[in-house]
């Protein structure tokens, strides 16, 4: 990964208190794991940004190897990586996403 595609996710998941890299929109989403990450932070009601990995393949190949896990979508909370839609389903389910996004938001 170059230094610039670094500091251009670092800027990405920095400058958003909550911030999901998926597949698609949130208005959108192109596979069902994004589908569910964003119905699980909707359920929230906290205010999250995203990126479409389809609109930068440098990004889409670079947040996999950034965040050292394999696939999308990826959830980042003040900067720190949270995990993918199998994690968003644990946490949820077990109730730690509200501290999560909470101590994050």
């Amino acid at each position: 990964m170059t230094d610039e595609l670094k500091q251009k996710i670092e800027d990405q998941i920095k400058s958003n208190a909550i911030f999901l890299y998926m597949k698609g929109t949130p208005d959108f989403p192109q596979c069902g794991f994004s589908a569910t990450a964003v119905d699980i932070l909707d359920q929230y009601k906290v205010k999250f940004e995203t990126f479409n990995i389809f609109d930068d393949q440098d990004i889409r190949e670079g947040i996999k190897e950034y965040s050292d896990w394999p696939t999308i979508p990826q959830l980042y909370a003040n900067g720190e990586f949270v995990g993918g839609c199998d994690i968003l389903i644990e946490l949820h389910n077990s109730g730690e996403l509200t501290k999560v996004l909470e101590k994050k938001s």
